[in-house]
């Protein structure tokens, strides 16, 4: 890793405002406003979702400033350090709150902020009737500046920082309508699944300070060599666990599908800008470990190949439409996953399909945002239908992520996924076909869920009327359909590899052993398998307004998540129940037992010789009588002896 340039001035100097703008946005909304006069209060709680959002585009513009200065810099310069202060010193260990800057930031930071700044956008229309839509702002800012934090640090320290505001935003976030129990459980749900994976990133940080002596990442990829190899598969496994949590990754998965329980936009920036796309940076981002410890690499795909076919099964099966493309999310997050996992000859197509993914994943979940703003926030799709003549710009836009995911030709998913298949099929070709499998499945539930949802038959209630919503929700729609099309321009000329090898390495390419048209011809055609299985089975059929329950078993699995809450309730939360209540027992009845029944002997004494110590004069004589004719008998028995 090269060591980042910290003198680069200029506009590099204002890296920090990224982070503060949004930031700034939160501590206003959320802890000034209320301290103000009732008027003044007032006011801001008709116009804080202005501020949110212009702060939030403002470190957009900033980001996209940066990043036009950063292209205009040598390949080798590229990489520009901050420091702003000494965050924490003890011991060794000095830790600094310091920023690093460069290609892979940049564009996190982009998609970030663009993607965040449309999101909000898209919130001014879709929050419009909520009395606390000025607290739903500030916790959207917070969610962003947290995200940034993350991406921004230069240790792991500082990534962990950001780790963890994430996770609490997504807590404030899911469980924002806490006045339906369910929001609040999936609020709760999300909380602790999480802190499970963020105890392997803690101890993972641990490990690193007590090997290198650093959290740096540049100065712990110059010495990761030096460790053995336990220690450099332990701190790989421990990444991977924290991955897994806020990726959403087997077996840490369960929580994805309940966080739709949050607003849509909601949604929307957990699974397209922030959240699950933190995982997958970290590993990209430690890279330097993981291409020493095969093992962890090994784990690495094996996790996300699991993932990307779970997810993917779980798709197949979900009437909410935000749980299908919750499954979705799952499913495309283990082939970024998956990529990573293959070394730098997927790393680039990782980060490329994080892009992707984010612009085309975003478009449909504000597009099935605005389809039950048109419903009466109606979300089963079995009371859909026909809705493409009703709603066309949503349909419309809708439809371009929709071509998007299932790798149409052309469209940004057909570029980055198919890069990620055609290397999984090099390195490992059982691995490659299940990549292939996945990719026909997903054109398989998503066809589903846009013929249940834009065609069919209208299976609406009688007293809802779907319209078109408003421009402030169509507007951000209608860009981020365009990025659907034409975010593969990244591809171009092999751009994003060349851009991103100064940080995740040069791969010589090797000649595959299949074409890689074989290999893009292959895709297609399984994807054309899973578009007309979609039609043969929904579109040509009658689709029943209430989900029947005779059906298979596969089908109630995958209803019930393939039982994922089951397995953690099986595995972690009774065997967890018993053991606390075995050791609430054991300290009751032995330690409290050993402290408290000692004390009570000791009680017990002091009663008995308490009435020894009567305080009445004649007693003592008695005692002294007593005391002196012992003696005298025991002298005469000696004598007498």
């Amino acid at each position: 890793m090269v060591a980042p340039d910290t003198g680069a001035g200029g506009v590099f100097d204002l890296l920090w405002l990224v982070v503060a703008l949004p930031l700034l946005g939160a501590v206003l909304l959320l802890a000034v406003t209320p301290l103000l006069p009732a008027g003044l209060r007032a006011t801001v709680d008709r116009t804080g979702h202005l501020l949110g959002t212009a702060l939030a585009a403002a470190s957009f513009v900033l980001s996209l400033v940066l990043f036009v200065s950063l292209l205009g810099r040598d390949a080798d310069q590229r990489q520009v350090g901050q420091h702003l202060w000494t965050w924490f010193e003890t011991g060794s260990l000095r830790v600094g709150m310091d920023l690093l800057y460069d290609q892979l930031a940049a564009l996190f930071l982009l998609l970030i902020t663009g993607v965040g700044s449309l999101i909000h956008v898209y919130a001014i229309g879709y929050m419009e009737h909520d009395a606390r839509r000025r607290r739903f702002f500030g916790y959207l800012n917070l969610f962003v500046a947290a995200m940034l934090t993350l991406i921004l640090s230069a240790n792991f320290v500082g990534l962990f920082l950001g780790w963890e505001g994430v996770g609490l935003a997504s807590y404030l976030l899911i469980g924002f309508w806490q006045h339906k129990p369910s929001a609040a459980a999936a609020a709760k749900k999300a909380f602790v699944i999480n802190r499970v994976g963020d105890i392997g990133l803690t101890l993972a940080i641990a490990l690193m300070f007590a090997t290198f002596g650093t959290v740096d990442y540049g100065a712990v990829s110059q010495v990761a060599g030096e460790a053995d190899q336990a220690t450099l598969n332990a701190l790989g496994l421990l990444l991977l666990l924290g991955a897994c949590g806020k990726s959403a990754q087997v077996p840490l998965q369960a929580w994805l599908l309940d966080a739709m329980e949050g607003p849509t936009p909601v949604s929307a920036l957990i699974h397209a800008a922030t959240m699950v796309t933190a995982g997958v940076y970290l590993v990209v981002r430690a890279n330097f470990i993981y291409e020493l410890t095969p093992v962890a690499q090994t784990a690495v795909v094996v996790v996300a190949t699991v993932t990307l076919l779970w997810g993917a099964v779980l798709g197949c099966a979900k009437d909410d439409i935000k749980k299908a493309l919750a499954g979705s999310t799952m499913s495309q997050i283990g082939y970024m996953m998956l990529a990573a996992g293959l070394g730098p000859v997927g790393y680039p197509f990782a980060i490329f399909h994080l892009l992707t993914h984010g612009f085309f994943k975003a478009n449909m979940f504000l597009g099935a945002g605005s389809v039950m703003h048109g419903m009466d926030d109606d979300v089963d799709m079995r009371h859909y239908g026909a809705l493409r003549t009703a709603m066309p710009v949503t349909f419309l836009t809708f439809a371009m992520g929709y071509l998007a995911i299932i790798g149409f030709p052309g469209f940004s998913g057909f570029w980055s996924k198919d890069r990620i298949i055609e290397a999984a099929l090099t390195e490992n070709l059982f691995i490659g076909l299940l990549a292939v499998l996945g990719a026909g499945i997903t054109a398989f539930y998503m066809t589903r869920l846009m013929l249940m949802t834009f065609f069919t038959t209208k299976r609406w209630e009688a007293d809802v009327h779907p319209h078109e919503s408003p421009k402030v929700m169509t507007v951000p729609l209608i860009v981020l359909a365009a990025l659907s099309v034409l975010g593969g321009v990244l591809l171009l000329g092999n751009w994003i590899v060349e851009w991103l090898e100064p940080v995740t390495g040069h791969v010589e390419h090797e000649n595959p052993p299949v074409s890689a048209w074989l290999v893009t011809l292959m895709i297609v055609v399984v994807v054309v398998i899973g578009v007309a299985a979609a039609w043969f089975l929904v579109g040509r059929r009658e689709v029943p307004r209430v989900a029947p329950q005779d059906v298979s078993f596969a089908t109630r699995a995958a209803r019930a998540d393939l039982y994922g809450d089951a397995i953690n309730e099986g595995v972690v939360v009774r065997p967890g129940a018993s053991l606390v209540s075995g050791l609430t027992t054991f300290d009751r009845a032995g330690i409290d037992g050993v402290v408290m029944g000692g004390a009570a002997g000791v009680g017990g004494i002091s009663t008995t010789l308490r009435r020894v110590q009567n305080g009445f004069v004649r007693s003592y004589a008695l005692s002294l009588l007593g005391g002196a004719l012992l003696v005298v008998l025991a002298l005469l028995a000696v004598n007498v002896g």
